[in-house]
């Protein structure tokens, strides 16, 4: 019995560290753009399983032909310091989980510990609220190589990877990859894919007004977009907006006629906190960003 006592902690550490041994690094992605992710996978099966024909587009574009209004909104919507943190928003994920302890987080004292234990307890007591404040790099760790789902194991994963791609790729890759492989509606991946799908044009003509749009689209792609009940994602824009100082009336985003309807936007409380304004997004790439990896 003692022997088994010892030998399943030994055995469960075993695994967990094998498990962080096999989880991707993304140094490839360096120099490669991937050319079908883990959610698209995921979509396709989804698909098939509900007996829905699906095709996938995706067009895929470098960062500098990309709209800066649609960086500057999907860094305020999404990842306010996006250029400031290493993969993982500490600050706002204490906030999220009503972490109480020190920032400075140590092992050996028995505050942060208590801290630690009860935020744990919040979470799961609050586990179908708990958004967890995913930064721009956790979600491309997502869409990338993990699925929708949102247990505590997936979510270490995420982790895991999300400090590994900070690791390896600069900034400006993260946020292009993130750009091109994003979900922005139904078989839509891509900036460049919704761009012309909602707005019949490229993602480098996207007005501030269409970027903001789209930034809104990201939280729900598949439940409200600029063609389907569209009340939550013009919510979110004039929110969006907001943030990035823009004025004057908003521009109307053009809707399909099956498409026009009265609702009342479909309002959850977490999803009122925005983050806070970002810093301005770089004019340049940088250049060896671009020639990191085929054009």
């Amino acid at each position: 019995m003692k022997r088994l006592a010892l030998a399943l902690p030994l055995a469960l550490l075993g695994a967990l560290w094998f498990e962080y041994l096999a989880l991707p690094s993304g140094l490839l992605l360096r120099w490669r753009d991937p050319s079908r992710t883990a959610f698209m996978e995921y979509r396709l099966a989804e698909a098939e399983r509900q007996g829905t024909p699906l095709e996938l587009r995706q067009e895929w574009v470098p960062l500098e032909r990309i709209s800066k209004h649609l960086r500057r909104a999907v860094i305020v919507a999404e990842d306010a310091r996006f250029y400031e943190h290493a993969g993982i928003d500490w600050a706002a994920l204490r906030e999220e989980l009503r972490y109480r302890g020190d920032e400075d987080f140590s092992w050996t004292s028995r505050a942060d510990l208590s801290a630690a234990l009860a935020a744990a307890r919040y979470y799961r007591a609050h586990r179908g609220r708990v958004r967890g404040r995913s930064t721009i790099t956790q979600q491309l760790a997502k869409n990338l190589y993990l699925s929708p789902d949102r247990s505590l194991l997936r979510k270490l994963q995420e982790f895991v990877i999300a400090r590994r791609l900070e690791r390896w790729l600069e900034k400006d890759r993260i946020l292009e990859l993130y750009l091109n492989v994003a979900e922005w509606g139904p078989g839509i991946f891509g900036v460049e894919a919704a761009a012309r799908h909602y707005f019949g044009r490229s993602a480098a003509a996207l007005s501030r007004d269409q970027a903001a749009a789209l930034a809104a689209t990201l939280p729900h792609p598949l439940r409200s977009n600029p063609k389907l009940r569209p009340g939550r994602m013009a919510w979110r824009q004039r929110l969006i907006l907001a943030r990035m100082g823009a004025t004057g009336p908003v521009e109307t985003v053009p809707l399909e006629p099956a498409a026009i309807e009265i609702e009342l936007p479909d309002i959850e409380l977490p999803e009122l906190e925005m983050p806070a304004p970002a810093p301005p997004v770089r004019d340049s790439v940088a250049a060896d960003s671009a020639s990191a990896h085929p054009t």
